[in-house]
Formats: C-alpha cells, structure tokens, sequence
C-alpha cells in the first residue's frame, strides 16, 4: 500500500515534462506529505497492540526497540521501491549521474520520523482512535512545519514548496537535514526506549543522538536556503535560428519554444525590444539580462507551455491601457505578436482598424511596428496610425507621408503613416479577425 501511495503522490508532484535527477528526488521527497501519516498510522496500530500484548512483561532494550525497527524496514523498503522506479524511468529516458546521496537520505530519514512519532503516540495512547491521531498529528504538524518560517521548514521532513527546478537547495543541506531527522528520530526512539525499560545506556545513546540532532540543525540553519541552479549546471541550448537555453531537464521543449520565439524575433526585429538569445530564468531571480538577451520563465512542459511564455513576454513589451481607447490598438498588435486571431475590439474604430491590419503583408506589418514602436509601448496608438477609413479604395501606390502636420503631442504620430496595401497588390492574410 506504501509502495502504491507513494508512486501515485510522487508521480503528482514530478513538473510535467521535466526530467531531471533533482526533480525525481524532490517528487519522492513530497510524496512523504502523504506516505508518512499512513506511515505513523500504521505505526500507532502495531504500537498499540504490542502495548496491551506486553502490560505486565519486562522488556530489555533490544526487545523494545525490534518491533519499531521492524517497521522502519518495510518503511523505508517501500520509499525504496518508489524511487527505484522513478530511477528506472529516468534511466530509460538517458538521464546522467544520479540522484543526490542526500536527497535519498533525507526522504528516508523523513520517513522515519512519522513511524517513530507514531509508534510513541501508539504506545503513549493504546486506544482505537491512536492510529488516526497518529496519522492526522503528523500530518497537521509537518505541513504546519514546512509552511512556517524560513528556518522551520527546514526541519520538516519536505522541500521548499513550491519546487522550482532553477533555485535549488544546496547539496551539502540535504545532507544537513538528513542529519538532523536521522539524529532526533534516533534520540526520540531510543528516549521512549530507555523511559520503559529504565536502561541508562539507552539514555545516554539518546543523548547522543540528540547532539547530532543539534549539529545537523546549527549546519542547515548556516546553510544559504537555495542558490540559482545555473551556478552548478549548464544550460541546454539550441543554436539556429535564434539561440534558446532552458535547464537541462526541459530540453525537450526547446523545439517548440525555438518555433514559437523565432517567429516573435522576425516580428520584432528592428525595434528597441529585438532579440536574438531567450534563456529560461527562475521567477525568483532578479539580475538584469543583456542586451539581446529575452528571461522567459517555463514552469513546466505542460500542454501550452511555449505559448504560456510568449504571452507572458510580449505583454510585457507595452504597458496595460485601461479604459483607455489606446487599449484596443494595442490588443490588436500583441494578438499578431503572439499570432493569434485579431481581436475586433469594443469600439468600431478598433474593428475598423483590425480589419485595416489584416490586410496588411506581414512585411508590411513589420515595417509598421519599427515606425510605431514607441506609441505601442507606451500607450499611444491611434485610429489615425491604421490607414484610416478602411472602407475607402487604397490608394494605388503605398505612399509614406514625410512630416506629417499635428497640433499637440497627443495626437502626433511619433513615426511616418504607413499605407494600406495597394489596389494592384495581392496581400496575404496570416491572421484574422475574430
């Protein structure tokens, strides 16, 4: 049953299309917020039963802590097995290295934790409701845990949530909390074992334990709590035609991602936003990129994903226009940008003026957004910017006004009038109006 829960509830946390080791180790990691209250339920039973079994019965050292340990065993047995098969998986999809030593060790060390919590809570109460206290407790207490402050989570068997597979933690942390859960396990489990059989050996292991316990905790409280993943991994990138890096567990979006930006770098080549590399950023990192250089963030490879990031990117090219005519003008652009239908917009100039963009080739709306760039960005499209009054016969020959003449700023054009296509020319039509 272990075996199963935990497959099914780290196969939910796994980012949908990356595959990396980081991310199997974090998914098996998760998978304790719902193995381990069954874990300590199970615990509390068994605990339970030995108690009013052995009532009147002497126990040596050894004898109290077998049963507890055997538990552990078909525990940590099934975490085992979960990983193994997400190990498989990654083998068979060519992953390299391996998994963390301290990653494993700490989900295991987690583990431990809830079957020892539980067993004490089984033995303290063998009542019919233990096993539920047990598994509800656990469960109320670590999720409160890893939800508190920065330094409480980290004594939670859990991650960082939500998991972010370009700022991970340290190496050396994971070893540091494994550490500590395998120290305060060791010390509760042989504490309880020492109070029932009054052994003063059992007393003094304990305190042993309870001093590793404290160096794992002074180490991970020192610890940074998560640095940028691209200060420890290359990232994986495709060249031609136009260079696009992601974290080494996404490369499989990166041919769709190259589609979906290279069209947006033609569109946008020319103006003050173009573009040649796009490199995935965590949401957390705050550094500047260069010039030519466009962040994207890619949570996931989940369906859309590529689209999710373009989107994300040229809204951020013009600034919102709220209740403002300016507004419709600018859903126009960013729907050919994110080459989507043309949207026809609230008022008739907007669908007037979609239908005036339609026409257009797709040079010539490249050659338009150079011109109007800046009113675009800032909100300061017009009807006038769109060939006016579609509904005229174009003229014959495209002509571009030299100076047009304007009274204020507000209504100047900051760039020369592009014309409609020309009566004698065929123009494509690679949008639509919706």
């Amino acid at each position: 049953m272990l075996l199963v829960l935990g497959l099914v509830s780290a196969w939910s946390v796994l980012i949908p299309g990356v595959m990396d080791w980081d991310n199997i180790v974090v998914a098996v990691i998760g998978s304790l917020r719902l193995t381990g209250p069954v874990a300590a339920a199970f615990a509390a039973w068994v605990a339970a039963r030995r108690r009013r079994a052995d009532r009147l019965r002497a126990l040596t050292t050894w004898q109290a802590v077998r049963p507890p340990l055997a538990i552990l065993m078909v525990v940590v047995g099934a975490f085992c097995a979960t990983m193994t098969v997400l190990a498989v998986r990654a083998l068979i999809t060519g992953e390299g290295d391996g998994p963390l030593p301290g990653g494993v060790a700490l989900g295991a060390a987690g583990l431990s934790l809830y079957v020892v919590a539980g067993w004490v809570v089984g033995w303290v109460a063998p009542v019919a409701v233990a096993p539920l206290a047990a598994g509800f407790g656990t469960y109320a207490l670590f999720t409160w845990l890893a939800g508190g402050a920065p330094w409480a989570d980290r004594l939670a068997p859990a991650v960082h949530d939500p998991y972010d597979a370009l700022r991970m933690m340290p190496a050396t942390a994971f070893t540091d909390q494994a550490l500590w859960l395998v120290g305060i396990t060791t010390a509760i489990l042989l504490g309880w074992a020492a109070l029932i059989t009054r052994q003063t050996l059992a007393l003094a292991a304990a305190l042993i334990a309870l001093l590793a316990a404290g160096t794992g905790v002074a180490r991970l409280l020192g610890e940074p709590q998560e640095v940028a993943a691209s200060e420890n991994i290359a990232y994986t990138c495709q060249e031609w035609p136009i260079v696009v890096c992601v974290h080494p567990g996404m490369r499989g979006g990166l041919g769709e991602l190259g589609s979906t930006f290279t069209t947006i770098a033609a569109r946008l080549a020319g103006t003050p936003a173009a573009f040649n590399r796009v490199e995935q950023r965590s949401r957390s990192d705050t550094e500047e990129a260069g010039k030519g250089v466009v962040p994207i963030h890619v949570d996931d490879l989940d369906a859309g994903y590529a689209d999710r990031a373009a989107s994300e990117f040229v809204e951020g090219l013009a600034r919102p226009c709220p209740g403002s005519p300016a507004g419709g003008y600018r859903a126009i652009v960013v729907a050919w940008l994110r080459d989507e239908p043309l949207p026809s917009g609230p008022l008739p100039e907007h669908r007037r003026a979609a239908t005036w963009f339609a026409r257009l080739t797709e040079a010539q709306r490249r050659d338009w957004l150079r011109m109007f760039f800046t009113d675009f960005a800032t909100c300061r499209l017009q009807s006038r910017y769109f060939g006016g009054d579609v509904r005229r016969e174009p003229p014959a020959a495209p002509s571009y006004p030299m100076n047009p003449p304007y009274e204020h700023e507000d209504t100047a054009p900051s760039r020369h009038e592009t014309p409609a296509p020309g009566a004698g020319e065929t123009a494509r039509r690679p949008s639509r109006v919706r």
